[in-house]
């Protein structure tokens, strides 16, 4: 039987049927999820089992695998392998975080708007998530499509931020946190990169915004002018006619285009229940800028 597509809205997130992701896809398979992908941004897959290897193999149809930013500090230990981001709240020996912990403190970060990768030269092209333990309440992630978000702007916004660069880091989202801890090889990794506002997507050719917490400073602006103008266009991406919530059921595997959404995560008891999720990242083809075709120095 043929894959299934049927769309949450009628042109953002959709859910995908008759397909097991834990076994080798047809071509024709691939071809479908790609299309879908393609139009939607936000695909769901109920009920899927696979092994973490079984989920990376389905990641590595879509580019080059990211390994965990977490990886980076030496004193972290990891519950997951490099490839897989570990977003829930249990630490190596599968025990709930305590509120202090560090990690978590650093996860809080999740739960603000944002494009994830976004603080690396070569971004993120797509992300897919696999609920293992759900909360039984809260917890769900939020979707804003950007590529919506860019058509409603006013032409006079899409002329100025037309070839603007913002500067994405972590540390800018963390700090919005309150959060510091940062070593001296984390604060090496997590250097400012230049990232493009508005950007045209190559398979589909719509533009959309590429915003998120981690952006900071403008080249060649004003840094209050600058986060006026990121905080607008955030708060404008928001509204809730560009936001789809995903309220999760085990096994669940979601992905989505970091090219032309914003998620965040909900708030949920994360002292009490756990939530097991985890991630893998498809690298896009190249920097934003360059994609582009934007000259832009390193600073």
């Amino acid at each position: 039987m043929a894959v299934t597509v049927q769309s949450i809205t009628p042109t953002f997130a959709a859910e995908v049927g008759d397909v097991d992701l834990g076994q080798p896809l047809s071509s024709d398979d691939l071809a479908a999820i790609r299309a879908a992908f393609t139009q939607y941004a936000v695909l769901v897959f109920p009920d899927q089992t696979f092994s973490d290897e079984s989920h990376l193999d389905f990641a590595r149809h879509f580019g080059p695998l990211e390994t965990s930013i977490l990886g980076v500090r030496t004193d972290h230990k990891m519950r997951l392998a490099a490839h897989m981001a570990d977003v829930g709240n249990l630490d190596a020996d599968n025990r709930i975080l305590a509120k202090d912990d560090r990690v978590r403190l650093y996860q809080l970060g999740n739960r603000l708007w944002h494009t994830d990768s976004s603080f690396k030269r070569v971004p993120a092209y797509c992300s897919i998530l696999h609920g293992r333990s759900i909360p039984p309440i809260g917890g769900q992630t939020e979707f804003a499509d950007l590529r919506a978000a860019y058509d409603a702007l006013p032409e006079a916004t899409k002329r100025r931020i037309d070839g603007l660069v913002a500067e994405h880091s972590l540390m800018t989202s963390r700090a919005k946190l309150g959060f510091t801890d940062f070593d001296s090889a984390e604060r090496e990794a997590l250097r400012p990169v230049p990232q493009v506002l508005a950007r045209r997507l190559p398979d589909s050719g719509r533009m959309s915004l590429y915003i998120a917490s981690h952006a900071g400073a403008i080249r060649g602006m004003a840094d209050d002018e600058a986060k006026a103008l990121i905080d607008a266009l955030i708060a404008h991406a928001t509204q809730r006619q560009f936001v789809y919530g995903h309220r999760w059921r085990v096994n669940d595997l979601v992905m989505w285009d970091d090219r032309c959404t914003m998620h965040r995560g909900m708030d949920f008891d994360d002292q009490r229940y756990k939530r097991d999720m985890r991630r893998a990242t498809a690298s896009d083809v190249g920097p934003t800028c360059e994609q582009m075709g934007l000259a832009v120095a390193a600073e």
